[in-house]
């Protein structure tokens, strides 16, 4: 039908109506089982009782003030953070890609502050994704979503996703930084190794850069741990950019740092108008609360661990179709061989009422609750087969 809608989205006819944890429910009745979950944003499923609990009660008491005045669970929500964690400071916004302009706008200030300005340039990698703003595409360099928006901003030097030796050539004396997600979804959910993590730490610390991660989609969670970048040990970063999963449905980011690169960013120097809601942080903290509690990552490790078992074996059933399994704890993808689409594949996937999402690489990309259990598993991988069954070339 006509509609007054800008024309950037190409949504299925299905209409959904309400969630209940890892399914959602059509206008018709139908139940579809969740494996993208707003793109990794919902991640206790659908209508989590405790979170909807804490935002009925905030609505009900007060929604917005702004930052003019303080937000008292922004305070209790930043300290949670804190406590486990790299961090020092949190700056909350509604969005990751919000969170990412903070992000470099910390670390080009960082520098300024610290007598040179002339360090401003932040070295990235090919296919990044850091949000839709005007600097997170060009952050990010996808020639796609960069053309018909003028001239790329300057700035940013992008480097071949996981080659070391070309991050290292690229550092010059005017490099302020390096931003990397530690498992890229958009990019066709590859995981970063933890050596190379680690290698990025060490470089940062010998040429005295910020290292930036954005854990928009593989934190909050995600992989196992918390913070995605935690498995590789000694490789903590000076800047992270979060949101998806951290507001479990409600839109809400942060930018963490430490105290060296964020003591600097002071009264004038940044803000948000409804960034740090008092909505957001009623629900952010209820998730933080859940992420954290007894048992939860472990159920997700081992879930994730059940999840890629049955997923290879579905990809040695369908080798002539899927050239490999990718990805880390809960965001995983199946690479496609040439010749298959994985926008098809999750079209037939919607036939067998399963929901799973797309990404660059010819990537089928799942990114289900964190709550699922082994049953769900089996019922996405079936659904999976009988979609790889019809794939066709084409």
């Amino acid at each position: 039908m006509p509609t007054p809608l800008f024309d950037t989205y190409a949504p299925p006819s299905q209409i959904f109506e309400r969630g209940e944890g890892v399914f959602l429910i059509e206008r018709s009745g139908d139940k579809y089982l969740d494996f993208i979950s707003g793109i990794a944003v919902n991640a206790l499923g659908h209508a989590h009782p405790k979170a909807v609990a804490a935002l009925k009660a905030q609505a009900d008491k007060l929604w917005h003030t702004s930052n003019m005045f303080t937000v008292p669970g922004q305070h209790e929500l930043a300290a949670k953070y804190c406590q486990n964690s790299f961090a020092d400071r949190v700056f909350f916004t509604n969005s990751g890609t919000e969170a990412i302009e903070c992000a470099i706008k910390t670390a080009r200030h960082y520098h300024f502050v610290n007598g040179r300005p002339d360090r401003y340039r932040i070295i990235t990698f090919t296919g990044a994704f850091h949000g839709r703003t005007y600097g997170g595409i060009n952050a990010g360099g996808n020639p796609a979503y960069l053309e018909g928006f003028g001239p790329r901003m300057e700035g940013f030097d992008s480097v071949p996703f996981g080659d070391h030796d070309a991050v290292k050539a690229a550092i010059t004396e005017e490099t302020a930084a390096i931003l990397v997600e530690p498992v890229q979804g958009e990019g066709g959910v590859r995981a970063l190794p933890d050596v190379c993590l680690r290698g990025l730490r060490q470089l940062c610390d010998e040429h005295g850069l910020l290292l930036i991660y954005d854990e928009v989609q593989c934190g909050a969670g995600r992989t196992g741990k918390l913070w995605a970048h935690e498995w590789a040990g000694r490789a903590a970063p000076d800047i992270m950019a979060v949101a998806k999963g951290v507001g479990g449905g409600f839109p809400m980011g942060a930018c963490l740092t430490t105290e060296a690169a964020g003591a600097h960013m002071v009264v004038g120097t940044h803000g948000s108008t409804f960034g740090g809601n008092p909505l957001a942080m009623a629900v952010g903290n209820v998730v933080y609360d859940e992420l954290t509690a007894p048992g939860f990552l472990e159920h997700v490790v081992d879930m994730s661990n059940f999840l890629h078992q049955q997923l290879h074996g579905l990809a040695d059933t369908h080798s002539a179709k899927v050239e490999e399994v990718r990805g880390k704890g809960l965001l995983v993808g199946l690479k496609l061989k040439t010749g298959y689409v994985n926008k098809t594949l999750a079209k037939h996937a919607r036939d067998n009422h399963l929901l799973i999402g797309a990404a660059g690489d010819n990537v089928a990309r799942m990114a289900p609750p964190l709550i699922i259990e082994e049953a769900h598993a089996r019922q996405a991988v079936e659904a999976l087969d009988k979609a790889l069954t019809a794939l066709e070339q084409g």
